[in-house]
This record gives C-alpha cells, structure tokens and sequence, in this order.
C-alpha cells in the first residue's frame, strides 16, 4: 500500500518522504503591517494576536524563521471592521508557498543565465552554501525567476481586482536585492493589500526613468492606488512618485527601523568587542556549583552546646565562624 505496510495484521504508518524542514535556531524575522490606519475609515489599526504566512525560509545567509503580523480597524462602527490588513514585507523575503528566499531565486537566474552554471552545478553551489535543496526544486525556483521577469498575466490582474474591491484600493511597493555572487540588482514590484508579487526587473544602477518605465504599463489597470511604499532609494522613489504622483509615498517599516537600529547596533558591536578583549582573560564561569561537602564528623564530646559558635570546615576547603544546630548538624 502507498504509505503503509502491515506487520503483524497491524497498518504502520511509515515517515514522510518529504518532512517539512525545521530549524530551531533560525533567526526570527516578524514583519508587521506596514498601514497604520484603517483605509475606509481612517481609525487607528491594532495589531492581531495570531500571525500569518509564518514558515521557515532558507536564504544564502542562513535560514530565517518569518511570519507576518496582520492589523484590523480598532473601529467598531467601521463597515470594514472584520477585515484583515496583512503585513506585505513578507513577500520581500520569500514568494508565497515558497521556502525559499528571493535572494536564492535570483541566485539561480544570475548563475543560470550570466554565469552558464547547469542546473546540478547550481545546487552544489548552493549545498556548499548550507542551503539544502535538490536539483528538481533548483528548477523550480529557475521557472519562478522566469515567470516574475515575464510580469503580470491575467490571473496576477485578477488578485489586484479583488484586492482592490476588498480593501478600496491597492498599495504598490518596490524593492531591490543583490544576492552575493551577482553582478546585477533584483527589483521587485509587489502589491501590499493583497500580497501579489506582480514583477521583477534584472538590472545593474538603474536612473528613476528606466524604473519608471519598467511599472509605467500598471498605471493603465484602472485601480484606486492609495498608496506607494518603497524601502527609500531615491530612483525607486522618484519613479513611483512620477508614476502615482497622487498617491502619497511612505517608507517601509521594516526598513526604516533598520536604519534606525543600525547606528546602536554598530555601538553594542563595539562594545561586545571591547568588553571582550578585556574580560576574556579572566576564567569562565562554572556552569554547576559544587554541593557542600558534610561537616566533618566529630566525637558527641566535643560537640558544641546550641548556641555556641566554633570553627568548622565548609564546603571542605575553607574555614569559617558559625552557630552549629545540634538538632540537624548543619549551620
């Protein structure tokens, strides 16, 4: 039988053939929504308790544990209150139903179509990398870089439409990445509300007007654009606003508390590496102390009357003044 065998008139149920990949000590990414009022109403959004599209992903840095934090109209008498607004930073690091990172992906289309790499020289590349992946998924992920240089289909048109009719409007963001060992940048146009990843763009340095032109066939889609969101590089941002002048422009949370953080965590490196050099030559720690030895056993003569102090031996090494309890032995 597929899956089962029998042993014993008894149905074994054998292992998967393809167990879901864990990684307990993998890095936590939470990406929260990047909206911070409700686009009917205008109220204040509150973050929800549960997560989505939370998965492991392996990138060329490591594997990431990410999960995205949605919001929802703090509003109780907005008509919208029931929706959920999702935290599209998500898709910056990985497709949707994909464990693996776009930074992989375009790993693969650089090595593939630059480089001439096979596809089984590719995924020895990326075992020697600590990303384990097999020459069928390598494929795959190959298709995929394909597919999102071809841009938008009907079906991509489809989920904007129903995002738009959901939420009143779409949000168009853009990004770009440079995985290590490629020699061009990886720009990625994605649609927030609804997470769609409409297209990617294989470009080196490229002017405000080649990004422009490159989203410039969206604008005719004939959507409410409520807002633009760009991670702050000046070409993204001028090609945005050109295309959308309308459309007010923000900064992606994510990437705005990373510059944020960077100048205190060059600090905290600094300081990590200063109190090492001066506290490493001092002994570790012992990660278990030693239990107290028993006192040392004495004749019923010389024991001490209660309340009588005397000199006795602890822990068997070291000498000290103490009270000693006659009713237990012990100071």
């Amino acid at each position: 039988m597929d899956g089962k065998e029998e042993t014993g008139g008894e149905m074994e149920r054998r292992a998967r053939h393809r167990p879901r990949r864990r990684f307990p000590e993998a890095k936590r990414i939470i990406v929260a929504c990047e909206l911070e009022r409700c686009v009917h109403c205008g109220s204040t959004l509150v973050n929800r308790d549960t997560w989505h599209a939370r998965k492991y992903v392996q990138t060329l840095q490591g594997p990431v544990f990410v999960a995205g934090r949605s919001k929802e109209c703090a509003n109780s008498a907005c008509a919208h209150r029931g929706v959920h607004y999702y935290a599209g930073g998500v898709r910056l690091i990985s497709l949707p139903h994909s464990t693996y990172g776009l930074d992989v992906l375009a790993y693969i289309g650089w090595q593939h179509e630059h480089a001439q790499q096979q596809l089984v020289e590719i995924q020895r590349s990326l075992n020697a990398r600590g990303v384990a992946i097999n020459e069928r998924n390598v494929g795959k992920l190959y298709r995929q870089f394909l597919a999102l240089l071809r841009g938008m289909d009907a079906q991509k048109q489809e989920r904007l439409r129903e995002g738009a009719r959901r939420y009143g409007g779409i949000i168009w963001a853009m990004d770009a990445l440079q995985p290590e060992g490629c020699g061009t940048l990886l720009y990625v146009l994605y649609e927030v509300l609804s997470g769609t990843v409409v297209s990617a763009l294989e470009v080196s340095s490229p002017t405000a007007m080649e990004l422009a032109e490159w989203v410039r066939p969206w604008q005719g889609l004939g959507l409410r654009v409520l807002a633009t969101l760009s991670d702050g590089e000046k070409a993204i941002v001028q090609a945005l606003c050109e295309c959308w002048p309308e459309a007010p422009h923000q900064q992606c949370q994510l990437h705005f508390l990373g510059d944020v953080a960077e100048p205190g965590l060059a600090y905290d490196r600094r300081l990590r590496q200063g109190l090492g050099d001066q506290l490493g030559g001092l002994p570790r720690v012992p990660e278990q102390t030693l239990a107290p030895t028993p006192l040392e056993s004495t004749s019923p003569s010389a024991v001490p009357p209660f309340g009588d102090a005397t000199r006795c031996r602890v822990g068997g090494d070291r000498e000290a003044s103490a009270p000693i309890d006659s009713r237990c032995g012990q100071p």
